[in-house]
């Protein structure tokens, strides 16, 4: 496992961090995920010498420490610029929104990891059938 190579990667998940408070609205943020997704499983294709899918998977996991992290303490800007958001932690009246945010961020964690993960994979059988003999 190459463990260095996951904490860097996962800093695009920082960037996206931050960026989804202040700049990026929920409309567009798939795009730009999908954009990190692909140079993700390229690199890693690239860069693991294995493993390809639990790197992919791990990157992931720590992407939504980085974003719950941020979203939970920068709440009060996040929230009032993601109304899609807001409505569906409304459908949760038991948890505050924060801890609603705590609850629902790892599990997407988990499910962008499996997607992720897919993607490190496909990513490098396709340099396999890419290499020259």
């Amino acid at each position: 496992m190459n463990f260095r190579l996951i904490l860097l990667l996962s800093l695009f998940g920082l960037a996206m961090a931050f960026a989804t408070v202040y700049w990026i609205p929920s409309t567009i943020e798939p795009i730009f995920w999908l954009m990190i997704f692909l140079v993700c499983a390229f690199i890693i294709a690239r860069q693991a010498s294995g493993k390809y899918f639990l790197h992919g998977f791990l990157v992931s996991i720590f992407n939504s420490i980085w974003i719950t992290a941020a979203h939970i303490a920068l709440a009060d800007t996040y929230l009032p610029r993601h109304p899609q958001e807001v409505a569906m932690l409304a459908k949760m009246p038991a948890l505050s929104p924060r801890l609603a945010m705590l609850v629902t961020g790892p599990a997407i964690g988990i499910i962008t990891g499996l997607v992720l993960g897919l993607f490190c994979w496909v990513a490098s059988k396709l340099k396999l059938l890419t290499k020259k003999s």
